[in-house]
């Protein structure tokens, strides 16, 4: 939570009353914010974002209030400023997400630290955040479909010069279709070698840790 009094230290028994519901995570959601609306909206398309990019339905993926059971946290790889992305890793992980309406005040101690930086690198994280999710236990996938386009495009291309110079249409030697075709071609048999690089890492690391967690949840709201 943060700092500053506008979450409510009240709503803590909310948060373990939702705990003890079966979910894992409970995300709180400010419905009514007293924050201007140079900050409030930018965070409305930003939670839209998040919500298209990984799947995950809360309303404010941005609000700092939350409450985590500790098998989480545990399980929970966090590097840089990916802390704002944990129920959306928690999520990835299999672990139950849910969320309550919290009621927020308007700041009377401190100063914001949102502005257009922090925006940029929300941004940045989102896509890397979206990548891992997607393709982190299966990159070939990505750098796959990326090879095949690029090396398709490429191979009809030097296909359609090799048509014309049958029928003599003139030297294609010079002709910058050519090495653009070439360039593709090339360029996605890097990609397919990339692919296959990121699959053999993968491979390795799952050799010692499990993708992801299967957990059961007790009466109790113990695994």
């Amino acid at each position: 939570m943060d700092a500053d009094l506008q979450d409510d230290p009240k709503e803590i028994p909310r948060f373990l009353e939702k705990l003890d519901q079966g979910y894992d995570v409970v995300s709180g959601y400010k419905k009514k914010r007293y924050d201007p609306w140079h900050k409030v909206w930018p965070s409305r398309i930003f939670n839209a974002m998040v919500r298209v990019m990984t799947g995950i339905r809360l309303h404010d993926v941005n609000c700092g209030f939350k409450c985590y059971r500790r098998q989480v946290i545990e399980r929970i790889h966090v590097y840089g400023e990916m802390h704002r992305f944990l129920p959306v890793l928690a999520f990835w992980k299999r672990f139950r997400i849910g969320e309550i309406e919290v009621e927020h005040h308007p700041r009377e101690f401190g100063v914001t630290k949102f502005g257009t930086a922090r925006m940029l690198k929300g941004f940045i994280d989102l896509l890397t955040i979206s990548f891992l999710i997607r393709y982190s236990e299966s990159p070939s996938y990505l750098f796959g479909k990326i090879g095949f386009t690029s090396t398709i495009a490429g191979f009809f291309i030097c296909l359609y010069l090799s048509i014309l110079w049958v029928m003599g249409k003139g030297p294609i030697g010079n002709r910058p279709m050519l090495f653009l075709g070439i360039l593709l071609i090339v360029v996605g048999i890097q990609f397919f070698g990339i692919g296959l690089l990121s699959e053999m890492l993968t491979f390795s690391l799952t050799k010692t840790e499990k993708p992801y967690i299967i957990s059961k949840i007790d009466e109790n709201g113990l695994e």
